[in-house]
């Protein structure tokens, strides 16, 4: 049954809110990164994600108990948003927050795909092509990352293919379940896989797992890791109920945007000319896609 012109446009202004908020929290993560952990910073994101998520999910009344099926969803998307999570902040550690997220955005291409051969779902030339703009503006972002800093500029792609998975998974079971309820057991079966491991890795010496007790502003930049997570992830699971990945993928492109304006503002890593043409080329390429909904579906203009 073809989706509602309203329920698109919905999905495409949630999938918007996304890419404003996920910066906000790798911002977050990478200042936390100059004296904590990355494993522990992972594990701050999902506990403040299920401390947030299971009591709101609980008073809203969505939190029924999952099914087996479920459960191994829930269990899958965890680890693969555990991998996604801890080699993206690990890569920040070291890379400018822009350049990170450049070599990211492989990932909504690879997304467009991915629906394509396992969700069934149509994939015009149009927004082929617009993914395509996308990816060779991000390609002007990047920078010669290898020669600069080693295989840590792979982690960003170890990222992008992660997290193309996870969201085909969450394609697959947010049509039947509340995004609170979603975000909630996914984020509980990542703390019951995380939580443990930095217990055992306690005092091994192991410096990505080995936790510390956090001093100062750390707790603040820790506590904003998680909300800003648990804000993005309510974002992108309740666009994938609304709209098909094919047309909220290449809107994944903003996000770089947002990021460079972060860098510039916390980082001081200013974007020079080329970088510009590359963010002007995503904007392109993302705006393009919501105007061909609107003209597709004819949808009503936004309001003001």
């Amino acid at each position: 049954m073809p989706q509602s012109p309203d329920r698109i446009l919905t999905g495409i202004l949630l999938m918007i809110g996304f890419t404003v908020t996920a910066p906000v929290m790798d911002s977050f993560a990478k200042m936390a990164a100059a004296t904590i952990p990355v494993g522990q910073i992972v594990a701050a994101r999902f506990l403040v994600q299920v401390a947030v998520l299971l009591p709101a999910a609980a008073i809203l009344g969505c939190l029924s108990r999952p099914t087996l099926p479920e459960a191994g969803l829930h269990l899958a998307r965890a680890m693969l948003i555990l991998m996604a999570t801890g080699a993206f902040f690990t890569a920040l550690g070291t890379l400018p927050l822009a350049d990170a997220i450049a070599i990211f955005f492989v990932e909504p291409f690879i997304l467009t795909l991915l629906g394509a051969i396992f969700l069934g779902e149509s994939v015009g030339w149009r927004r082929v092509l617009a993914c395509i703009a996308g990816f060779a503006g991000a390609m002007l972002v990047i920078r010669p990352s290898f020669s600069a800093f080693g295989t840590v500029a792979l982690l960003p792609l170890v990222t992008a293919l992660c997290f193309a998975l996870y969201v085909v998974l969450t394609r697959q079971v947010a049509q039947r379940l509340h995004p609170v309820a979603l975000q909630a057991w996914t984020a509980l079966a990542a703390c019951l896989v995380i939580v443990p491991l930095l217990a055992g890795a306690s005092g091994s010496g192991i410096t990505p797992l080995d936790p510390v007790w956090p001093s100062g502003v750390a707790w603040v930049w820790l506590a904003g890791v998680g909300l800003a997570a648990t804000v993005a992830h309510l974002f992108i699971s309740a666009a994938l109920r609304l709209a098909p990945t094919a047309v909220i993928a290449p809107l994944q492109y903003l996000e770089i945007v947002a990021a460079a304006v972060l860098g510039w503002l916390v980082f001081d890593d200013l974007p020079d000319p080329q970088a510009l043409a590359g963010i002007a080329i995503i904007i392109g390429a993302g705006l393009y896609v919501f105007v061909r909904e609107r003209h597709l579906s004819r949808l009503p203009p936004p309001p003001p």
